[in-house]
């Protein structure tokens, strides 16, 4: 049998000193998962990276060291009780598993960004790190933010650098969280900061230390996408499991995942939550809610896919005819949609014409 394909080991740590890292290390969220899955700017977004193939006795002993490595502080959300490691939105191994023209080659770099050899690539994560935890701040806040305040406020001294921090920040903040950093004013540099995909939930609430969510409900999305649009929960958990996400054990941002996913998702129609049909004893399984068919669509989360993987939509034939016939299925719906108002429009002007016109 084949060997599974060699995984890379992503963390993005949130301690406040290193010494804590290390005392609570069975709290730390970890995430593991393919390589083929995040582009190379992304590995600023999590400091404990191992690239290279090793053997699992290797592995095992490069795990412990992991644990106690922190890299990158965020300073705004020092409060954290527990080092945390989330997953990117496409940690899983079940998308991106199709065949494609790609298969084989490494992720592209989806832009060309300065040279930061003079710059040590832990003071890059460092600076990574802290301009995640200054927008997280302005997701909370509903904040807009200039190129001016980061570079005052967290890049500072490294300001030559800036366009790969902000880079490797803007895509964390994708990945690990669900939040596009979209530039509204060229002139003066101003961003906002809005959930991915079209989705109008980030899962914040009032705590001031609550973290988005919705790059793990992106994650679950494209999963039941990949499963023809339904899947076993057992799967799911199955995905999650190996992301350091499980049932019934509290997660430094997505608190109990499983109320999340059977509860709160299903009450937000984001998720549909059904028992299997004659399944003895009772299995359940997923699929996309209809506030998910609202806000986004199955193309948005296949190019969210080629993005993170540096492809394009079209390396997954199978996925990328499907989504295209759905957008014509809402194409045509909205065109009958619009004939039906435009003929009941002119049949009630006729009805008025008829009343105020009749003859006598």
């Amino acid at each position: 049998m084949p060997r599974a394909p060699k995984r890379r080991r992503y963390t993005l740590e949130i301690p406040e000193t290193v010494e804590e890292v290390s005392s609570s290390s069975s709290s730390t969220c970890s995430s593991s998962f393919p390589s083929s899955f995040s582009s190379s700017s992304s590995s600023s977004c999590y400091p404990l990276l191992s690239s290279t193939p090793s053997t699992p006795e290797e592995e095992e002993e490069k795990e412990e060291e992991e644990v106690h490595a922190a890299a990158g502080t965020l300073s705004p959300l020092q409060s954290s009780p527990s080092a945390c490691a989330p997953p990117t939105a496409f940690a899983a191994a079940a998308p991106l598993s199709q065949s494609s023209s790609q298969e084989g080659e490494g992720p592209s770099t989806s832009r060309a960004l300065p040279d930061t050899e003079s710059l040590p690539r832990d003071v890059i994560d460092d600076k990574v790190a802290d301009l995640v935890g200054f927008l997280l701040l302005k997701c909370h806040t509903k904040e807009l933010t200039t190129r001016v305040e980061m570079l005052s406020s967290i890049i500072r001294e490294h300001q030559d650098h800036f366009a790969v921090i902000f880079s490797e920040a803007s895509e964390c903040m994708q990945l690990v969280y669900g939040i596009d950093v979209k530039e509204v004013d060229p002139t003066s540099h101003t961003y906002v900061l809005v959930t991915s995909l079209g989705l109008t939930y980030d899962g914040m609430v009032s705590n001031e230390h609550s973290m988005p969510k919705t790059g793990l409900l992106i994650l679950i999305l494209s999963i039941i996408f990949s499963e023809d649009g339904c899947v076993p929960e057992e799967k799911v958990w199955e995905a999650l499991n190996a992301m350091g996400v499980h049932a019934g054990m509290e997660h430094c941002i997505y608190g109990e995942p499983r109320e999340l996913l059977t509860k709160v998702w299903v009450q937000e129609q984001y998720l549909e939550y059904r028992q299997v049909r004659n399944s003895q004893p009772a299995r359940y399984e997923f699929l996309w809610g209809p506030r998910a068919h609202a806000e986004t669509t199955k193309l948005k989360v296949l190019e969210f896919w080629a993005q993170i993987n540096g492809s394009d939509p079209r390396s997954f034939p199978d996925w990328y005819e499907e989504a295209l016939r759905e957008e014509e299925q809402r194409a045509q719906a909205r065109i009958s949609t619009t004939d039906d108002t435009t003929a009941m429009a002119s049949a009630s002007s006729s009805a008025m014409s008829g009343i105020f016109f009749c003859p006598q």
